[in-house]
């Protein structure tokens, strides 16, 4: 018996002779042919094929790609980076007298009676106050520097320092405060320093505390971990010493003003127009959808988008860690986690709300995000007649999201099969559509797939809908298509239902 379990001799392989796996087909390369047969006697075109091109001697010149590439990998470990912010000329001066007029400001100023008060009131009563201060002080200011006093002033008082300017920029979608001398933002995709400080340490923790006490939570040495939300919706994570090195590190996810929709992210390439109706009638037809994706990969915008398409007649609830969702729903309830207290009581959980929510009547329930056991919950009510629901995960591809759903079941303490929870996502989930963060700061759907049902102990998944990547141009932006696989969706049913069938078919062929 040989080891491929083929007996030799009489019925097997004659002593001597090769073990046929399947046709062999020669490698096309650079190397020379065996001695004894020519390269049309192999089946193989002459030396130097495409499949294993010739490596360059040493000393050669490469192409215009190959050196670009390597003279970008030698500017990178030969950079040297500045790490703390700057401020300009202009922005520096103000900064340098708005330090010494706000001691002065705050021995003449009551600050209840100051928080009482709208940005506009106080600036009528600080504008006689301030140059008052600034007599004594023998400092002479022109009218642009005044204005620029005034709102550095005010916003030190009554919002967020430095914060404000990088708030009310809407070019700006994310904010990194890594420490009092450092701050990161985002705009367009990519990262860069912004030019702002804070005067020390304990100002940034001032700045910090009042983002987190406006939604009743705290921020301190016993419980330096918060999530909280700005009155737009934006949201913010605040870590405190000990457990961050650099000092108080802030993270603000900023939220768009105007409701985005799923034409807008068509418009700014996110997807074609065929994906842009399939996801419309996906919304429209009650399909219980996964959003997947990677941090800051436009998840919840995705989520945001989808619910235009949600009936009015409809009630939505919410259920989020931070509330951050916008939905753009008449009949929308948005419900919000609750932490432990100082004894670690009182914790209200995303799968306590779930279940609670199942009580309320409602006919679409909303997870912001789900990260444990709540998944489970979230599938039961898929199956209770709350078709529509959706929710968001950390996953980076369709497959890995079922994965990390049977993941996430499997965490908590409900003791049934894997096959059986496995069962269980296939007949609740009709779609999951990943989202995705290019390296060149571009948000795309990268893949639109139904999740078909069971074979055997595998969860059966069919593409509708794929990003595929071709090129890079000279400005560094990725190019590619979005190209649909012309299969007939097995979720056309539930379109038919709807009268969406015809557009649906028409939009996945």
């Amino acid at each position: 018996m040989s080891a491929f379990g083929r007996k030799s001799g009489a019925g097997g392989m004659s002593k001597g002779a090769r073990p046929s796996f399947g046709v062999a087909k020669p490698m096309r390369g650079g190397s020379s042919q065996p001695s004894g047969h020519s390269a049309e006697d192999q089946g193989a075109p002459v030396p130097g094929g495409d499949q294993f091109p010739p490596v360059p001697a040493e000393g050669a010149p490469v192409d215009g790609k190959q050196g670009d590439a390597m003279s970008r990998l030698a500017d990178r470990s030969n950079a040297v980076h500045d790490n703390t912010s700057e401020l300009g000329g202009f922005e520096a001066s103000v900064h340098k007298i708005k330090e010494q007029v706000l001691p002065r400001l705050l021995e003449r100023v009551d600050p209840e009676a100051a928080a009482t008060l709208t940005k506009e009131e106080l600036s009528e009563e600080f504008r006689p106050i301030i140059m008052e201060v600034l007599a004594e002080l023998k400092v002479t200011l022109n009218r642009r520097e005044q204005f620029a006093l005034e709102k550095v002033l005010i916003d030190e008082l009554l919002g967020f320092g430095p914060l404000e300017e990088l708030l009310g920029d809407p070019d700006v979608s994310d904010i990194m405060v890594n420490g009092p001398d450092q701050t990161y933002i985002e705009k367009g995709g990519k990262l860069q320093l912004a030019p702002i400080k804070f005067r020390d340490e304990s100002h940034l923790f001032q700045i910090a505390q009042r983002i987190v006490n406006q939604v009743g939570r705290r921020v301190d040495q016993t419980t330096p971990l918060a999530d909280a939300r700005l009155k737009d919706g934006s949201r913010v994570n605040v870590i405190v010493p000990p457990l961050s090195l650099r000092g108080t590190a802030i993270s603000i996810r900023k939220f768009s003003e105007k409701p985005v929709t799923l034409d807008n992210l068509k418009g700014w390439g996110s997807m074609n127009d065929k994906m842009c109706t399939a996801l419309k009638i996906a919304g429209a037809c009650r399909m219980n959808i996964v959003i997947s994706g990677g941090t800051g990969s436009g998840k919840t915008t995705m989520l945001n988008a989808l619910s235009k398409m949600i009936d009015p007649g409809e009630r939505v609830l919410t259920i989020e860690d931070a509330a951050e969702l916008r939905l753009q729903q008449p009949h929308w309830l948005p419900l919000e986690t609750r932490p432990p207290n100082l004894e670690g009581q009182g914790a209200i959980t995303i799968g306590d709300l779930v279940k609670n929510a199942l009580r309320m009547r409602p006919d679409r329930i909303i997870l912001g995000e789900i990260r444990g056991a709540e998944c489970f919950d979230l599938l039961a009510a898929m199956n209770t007649g709350h078709d529509g629901s959706m929710c968001t995960l950390h996953a980076n591809s369709p497959r890995e999201c079922l994965g990390r759903m049977e993941n996430m079941i499997l965490m908590g303490d409900i003791k049934i099969p894997k096959e059986a929870i496995s069962r269980q996502i296939a007949e609740s989930v009709d779609l999951i559509v990943q989202v995705k963060r290019l390296r060149d700061g571009s948000r795309r759907t990268t893949n639109v797939t139904e999740v078909i049902g069971m074979e055997g102990d595998v969860i059966v998944t069919q593409e509708l809908f794929s990003f595929e990547y071709l090129d890079e141009g000279d400005d560094g932006k990725i190019i590619g298509e979005h190209r649909s696989s012309g299969l007939r969706p097995y979720t056309l049913e539930k379109a038919r239902q709807f009268g969406f069938d015809q557009a649906y078919l028409e939009a996945c062929l």
